[in-house]
């Protein structure tokens, strides 16, 4: 018994090459993802992307205004585009309480789908600029604030300077913020300090991160060759707060030494960490290669041993989709960056 499609998309000019053929049943909620053209007949039941790109704001908002707002449209046209969508799938997308919204399962199922869509859409354009080589296109990629400062300005210099057509964008964000964006196909790339662990991302190890301890220059502990994590027990530490990975793994480092660690202040940005220790308040630990970089004379840099803590430094992108050539041309850049410093860099 074939299914006959509750819905299909309409594309604003005609493509002969069906993108999806799937059909997917749950609930009597039976979806036919394809693009193509339709008579003046059909177009009635036709759906326009831009529906689909408005339902996954709101996904994303779970707020009618907000999700206007951030679509630059009126929050009456947002409504009646998802109330539209709802009549062409059969099944209520959100449950609308008071100023409450929620994602229904045929939402939950719709948005995994429109997942799929522009993650298709995102490899036929990517596979198409390639036709173009580097002369024009887009790279977005994350990175944890811990490495943008200093990993990454020299190879966003060469990369820019080699193919300034090539508009790149490159954010700061957590680790988990990546991974997710990487899933939903809005970065290209990322660079974590962590080990991934996820069926869908792929990971590259490129670099091996040494942490170090941080301290006023006039504090006695600066005037040490090394010291052991057990130093901060001795002086006010500022350290990152408990959500991030780095605090994270200092925290597991001190419990097998006996203790927790007891900052006097928690700051979610490294700058307004450095800022309060080259004011003398405390101590940090903080990648070595970072404090290198800023060379603030008021603060000494003063490397750990006992344990000796490192982080790996991996550069991640989404299984089974297509790798533009902006992106590998800029992992290779990276990589080859990093060794050249780390060849240059004084032994440790």
């Amino acid at each position: 018994m074939s299914c006959k499609p509750l819905l299909r998309f309409k594309y604003n000019r005609p493509l002969t090459i069906k993108l999806f053929n799937r059909y997917y049943k749950n609930n009597r909620l039976n979806l036919s993802l394809e693009f193509g053209c339709f008579s003046d007949g059909e177009e009635e039941r036709a759906l326009e992307l831009k529906q689909l790109e408005y339902f996954m704001a709101l996904c994303r908002e779970l707020h009618f205004t907000r999700a206007a707002e951030k679509l630059n449209i009126a929050q009456p046209s947002l409504s009646q585009q998802i109330r539209l969508l709802e009549h062409e799938i059969g099944m209520p997308l959100f449950n609308r309480s008071g100023k409450r919204t929620v994602m229904t399962e045929a939402g939950n199922i719709l948005l995994q789908h429109c997942y799929n869509i522009f993650h298709e859409l995102s490899q036929a354009r990517d596979a198409i600029s390639e036709l173009q080589g580097l002369k024009r296109g887009t790279l977005k990629i994350g990175a944890l604030l811990t490495v943008v400062n200093y990993l990454l300005p020299r190879t966003v210099v060469e990369f820019h300077r080699s193919y300034p057509n090539i508009e790149l964008s490159v954010l700061g964000l957590r680790t988990g913020d990546i991974y997710d964006r990487l899933l939903q196909n809005e970065l290209d790339l990322g660079i974590v300090a962590q080990r991934v662990e996820h069926r869908d991302l792929e990971a590259v190890p490129f670099l091996t991160q040494h942490l170090a301890l941080a301290a006023p220059v006039d504090n006695p502990v600066a005037k040490r060759q090394f010291v052991t994590l057990d130093v901060l027990r001795e002086i006010p530490s500022i350290l990152l707060p408990e959500t991030y990975f780095l605090r994270q793994l200092i925290n597991e480092k001190c419990r097998t030494l006996g203790f927790e660690p007891r900052p006097v202040m928690e700051m979610t940005t490294m700058e307004s960490i450095m800022n309060m220790v080259g004011k003398g308040i405390g101590a940090t630990i903080l990648p070595k290669g970072y404090l290198n970089a800023i060379g603030n004379k008021s603060i000494q840099t003063i490397p750990i041993q006992k344990p000796d803590l490192t982080t790996e430094i991996s550069i991640v992108y989404r299984k089974n989709k297509h790798m533009c050539a902006a992106s590998r041309v800029f992992m290779k850049l990276l990589i080859s960056s990093v060794k050249s410093e780390t060849a240059d860099a004084p032994p440790r």
